[in-house]
């Protein structure tokens, strides 16, 4: 019975790119928005993502938008926001907790390629920590790739 799984498990592996090692049946997922700025004490999330039971995958870009970041390039502070990337409710490791633009929209994303376990709720939120924040709209984007994976089938 243990190498008729050993002997699965490599013809499952054969159908990932021999590049990236993502299968090749993987779906890409991208979702983003813009809304006006919350207020002090309140969060708001710009987007979100729900892989289906039995799928997992990878985030590979976020993607930052702020008023001020667009009318002047060199405003990437944003004091009084907390931006977060969140799995399951948590704080997606490295990007924890941080308070400027990283990755700024529409300028060519630095790519991240961070692994989602098996169903997994993706978000992006801002919050307002204070009234330092001088926006008045904010934007967010996730992109990435799911598939489905025979482990959990």
């Amino acid at each position: 019975m243990r190498a008729a799984q050993v002997n699965n498990s490599k013809l499952l592996r054969a159908a990932d790119c021999p590049m990236c090692g993502i299968p090749l049946d993987s779906q890409h997922f991208d979702d983003s928005k813009l809304v006006p700025a919350p207020g002090v004490g309140q969060q708001v999330v710009l987007a979100r993502f729900e892989l289906p039971p039995q799928y997992c995958g990878v985030l590979r870009f976020f993607a930052q938008f702020t008023d001020a970041h667009a009318k002047d390039p060199s405003q990437i502070a944003t004091p009084g926001l907390q931006w977060l990337i969140l799995v399951n409710k948590r704080p997606l490791y490295p990007y924890v907790s941080f308070e400027h633009i990283i990755n700024p929209w529409g300028n060519g994303s630095f790519e991240v390629s961070l692994r989602l376990d098996e169903s997994a709720t993706l978000e992006f939120v801002v919050r307002c920590l204070n009234d330092d924040a001088d926006v008045t709209q904010v934007g967010g984007r996730l992109m990435g790739r799911y598939w489905y994976n025979p482990i959990y089938g």
